[in-house]
Parts: C-alpha cells; sequence; structure tokens
C-alpha cells in the first residue's frame, strides 16, 4: 500500500496549432509530466484508447469535432480522465456546458501557464485521495491491520513489522529493535509483550540504560545487599527478579558499560546472574528485548560491544523504518494524535486541513513520530477551528520549507537561469531575430520560441 506517493501524470493535449501545442506540451513535460499530443478529436480518442491519460488539455476549437465534443467521447472512454477546456472564446455558456459535461475546469486564451500547472496541481492532489481511498479499502480487504498494539500506520513497513511480531512473541529469543530516535522502538516492545500470551498478564519493565550510571545500572538490574555500596541501606532486587515471568525492556543497550557486558551476557546464555556484593546464584525469568539507535555491528568493529553479546542479543532483528520512508503512514498517526490530544485539552478538533497533511508530507521528520506528536499536540492546542489549518496552528510553519525563503538555488532553477540569459544575450547581438538565433543556438525556432515563452522573454523581442 502507498498512499500519497505521488506518480507522473500522463497528459494529452489537443490542438490543431503546432506551436501553441508544442509550447504547452514543453512546459508541461518541464514539470516533470508525461506528454502527449494530438491535432484532432480523432488522434486523442486513438490514444486513449491505447494509453491511460489522466488529464486531457483540449482547445475548444478543432477540426470536424470541437472540445465539447471530445469531452463527450472522453468521459463515454474513459470516465476517470479529467478534462480541461481550453476557449479561445470568453463564454460563459461554453463554459457552464462543458462543466455541465464533467470538465474538471477551464481556461481561456492566452493559455497561462501558471493556471494550467495550477490545475492540474489540484487534480493531482484528488488522484492522490482516490489512490489513498483505494488502497485503504485494499487494506481492508485484505484484513492488514492499521493500529496493533499501540503501533499506527498501515503501510508495508510496517505491516511487516507487525508480522514479526506476530511470529516472534511466543518464542523466548531475544530481540534486537534498532531505528532511529523516535521511531517507536519501545512500542514495538511492549507490543511483543502484549502479544507474548504467557507473559502478557505479568510485568513489562524498561530501563533506559544511558540514563544511569554504571553503578546505579547494575544495581538496577541485578540488585544489590546491605552494605555492597554507599547508600546500600537495604537489600533490594533487580529488574531482573522484579519482572518475573514477565519482559525486561533494555533501551539504549549501545551505552551499557563493558564491565556490565559480561554480566548481562551471562543473563542471556545460562539466566544466572548475582546481587551487587552477593555470591548467591539466582535465576532470571524474563524476556529480554533491547533496542539501540546506533549500529551495534560498527561498535563491536570499534571494540565498544562486545561481539559475542552482539550476537546474542541480534537473535531477531527488528529494524524499524523512519518516518520519511513510510509517509504514507502521516495520515493515520496525525489522526490519531488529534483524537488523543483533543480528548486531552478538552477540545472539539476533527482532523486537519489537506494544506497541513501536504506540509507535514514534505517535512522530512529527523525526530520521527516523536517529533509528529508534538508537532500535533502544538497544533491542537493552538487551533482555534474544528479543522486545524497552517494558519490557526502557527506552529505548523516551521514544518513549512519554502524555498523561496532561502537564498539556495534549487538545481533546476540553478541550471535554467544561465540558460536564459544565454538566450537573451545571443537575442541581442542578432537584433532579436528569432531565426539567426536558433542558428547561433544550434536549435530549431519552435523550440526558440517555447523557451522564450518558457522564460518570459516575449516582451523583450518587442523593445
Amino acid at each position: 500500500m502507498t498512499p500519497n506517493i505521488k506518480n507522473v501524470l500522463k497528459l494529452l493535449v489537443v490542438d490543431d496549432e503546432p506551436i501553441i501545442r508544442e509550447s504547452l506540451c514543453e512546459a508541461l513535460k518541464d514539470e516533470g509530466h508525461d506528454v502527449f499530443m494530438a491535432s484532432t478529436a480523432e488522434e486523442a480518442m486513438d490514444i486513449i484508447s491505447r494509453k491511460p491519460i489522466n488529464v486531457v488539455i483540449s482547445d475548444y476549437k478543432l477540426p470536424k469535432k470541437n472540445g465539447l465534443e471530445l469531452l463527450d467521447d472522453v468521459k463515454k472512454e474513459s470516465p476517470a480522465t479529467e478534462f480541461i477546456l481550453i476557449t479561445g472564446y470568453s463564454s460563459v455558456e461554453i463554459a457552464i456546458e462543458s462543466m455541465k459535461k464533467g470538465a474538471y475546469d477551464y481556461i481561456t486564451k492566452p493559455v497561462n501557464y501558471d493556471e494550467i500547472n495550477i490545475i492540474i496541481k489540484k487534480i493531482e492532489e484528488k488522484i492522490d485521495i482516490l489512490s489513498e481511498n483505494k488502497a485503504l479499502k485494499d487494506i481492508i480487504v485484505r484484513g492488514e491491520r492499521r493500529q496493533f498494539c499501540g503501533m499506527i500506520g498501515g503501510s508495508a513497513k510496517i505491516q511487516n513489522i507487525y508480522n514479526i511480531i506476530d511470529s516472534v512473541a511466543s518464542t523466548n529469543a531475544t530481540i534486537l529493535i534498532s531505528g532511529e530516535s523516535g521511531t517507536g522502538k519501545g512500542l514495538v516492545a511492549k507490543a511483543i509483550h502484549q502479544t507474548d500470551q504467557r507473559r502478557k498478564n505479568n510485568l513489562f519493565v524498561e530501563v533506559s540504560c544511558g540514563a544511569l550510571s554504571e553503578t546505579l545500572l547494575e544495581s538496577e538490574l541485578f540488585g544489590h545487599v546491605k552494605g555492597s555500596f554507599t547508600g546500600a541501606i537495604k537489600d533490594k532486587e533487580g529488574r531482573f527478579e522484579y519482572a518475573k515471568g514477565g519482559t525486561v525492556f533494555l533501551d539504549e543497550i549501545d551505552s551499557f558499560p563493558p564491565t556490565l557486558q559480561v554480566k548481562l551476557l551471562r543473563v542471556l546464555q545460562d539466566g544466572l546472574f548475582e546481587r551487587v556484593g552477593d555470591n548467591v546464584q539466582r535465576k532470571a525469568d524474563a524476556r529480554i528485548i533491547v533496542a539501540t539507535n546506533q549500529d551495534l555491528a560498527t561498535l563491536v568493529k570499534e571494540g565498544k560491544f562486545r561481539e559475542d553479546l552482539y550476537y546474542r542479543v541480534n537473535v531477531i532483528g527488528i529494524d524499524m523504518p523512519p518516518l520519511r520512508e513510510r509517509k504514507e503512514d502521516i495520515r493515520f498517526i496525525v489522526d490519531h494524535f488529534v483524537k488523543k490530544y483533543s480528548k486531552i485539552n478538552n477540545k472539539n478538533i476533527k482532523g486537519v486541513s489537506e494544506r497541513v497533511i501536504q506540509i507535514f508530507m514534505d517535512y522530512s521528520w529527523p525526530g520521527n513520530i516523536r517529533e509528529l506528536e508534538n508537532a500535533v499536540e502544538g497544533a491542537v492546542i493552538m487551533a482555534k477551528q474544528e479543522i486545524i489549518s497552517k494558519e490557526d496552528a502557527p506552529n505548523i510553519s516551521k514544518f513549512y520549507i519554502n524555498k523561496t525563503e532561502h537564498n539556495v538555488k534549487t538545481l533546476r532553477k540553478a541550471v535554467e537561469d544561465p540558460e536564459q540569459e544565454h538566450i537573451i544575450s545571443v537575442l541581442d547581438e542578432c537584433g532579436w531575430s528569432r531565426n539567426k538565433a536558433a542558428s547561433i543556438l544550434g536549435i530549431n525556432r519552435t523550440t526558440l520560441y517555447n523557451k522564450m515563452i518558457k522564460y518570459n522573454i516575449l516582451e523583450k523581442e518587442k523593445k
């Protein structure tokens, strides 16, 4: 399932004037679309019968059949194909008739490429939504899960995680969960515990290894006896004893001190340990799950993590994907957090706008789900309407990457600027003769004309 992942649109331009047809095609290709051309309604229908066209952009005035007649034929042959009518006759009647017949929109000549791009982007969004709805229906048909033990998402990568959890939960195997911070490693550990029928009614004990000093970590895990160190005023059982019959989750296992790694290895191999300051062997009866946001294999090579311990904790590995690799889940996750924080804050927030969803989809989320949760919580608190908009929740603005706000050019802009300057320079040298300029540039006159339209330098020709 891959909702919200945009595909290249297949567009068909229909116009009997070659220059207009070709210039529009080139402009649309520059936007990354797959573009076909036809000069008549008959040619257009032949293409549509052979190719899955997403959008037809047709002039109203065509030989034999006009644009409205072509619209009728297109809707009969391919109802899902969208239609944009171009007309030089700014007639309200033609516009109304085209919309009645099922056209998505219409524009009048002279053609404004920005206007066409805006319409096509709206069509893209519509296609994305329809694709997402179909994907969600497919999930229901296939019996896939969008939620599982507190985890949210229906993407293929998350479905795979759900399946792994189902497979390993009933075993005693040690699990290594790896992934960037904020990807939900703790949720996976809890899901394994909750799915384990033998252990789910017993304790789930989490230890953040990186937050404790070596002495405190040893005492927390293994326990200690009275007088074993300053402050040990009484015997204390460790987490391995406390979680008897349950699960111990060791987060940030990469920060586990080398001197304690051998003791952890013994617990994993033999299930035995001693409390600090004691020589009585005790039996550990807890499932051990570990997590890290580091590459343990690299730490092994650097001598910072025992190789034998690495193999022992990595009996089963679960690699959590970052949010940027499962963006199709963002909509589900946002919906979950909106409901959660709306209830917490006694607000009646019903969702977020498509604009906000798109902003979230475009952002890379270095902090992953944790960062997204914080963003939604802040948006819910700040929102003034039932549907959260970018304007209602100013904190969303920090996730909006507007390229015009930066001085760094995009690659495309960096390439286009010198080309535009060079074309103007050559035209100046030739007294704005297209034929001479095209010859010097090594392109045909039509291509030059298209580029002049693209870079909006036609006005300079007249001066």
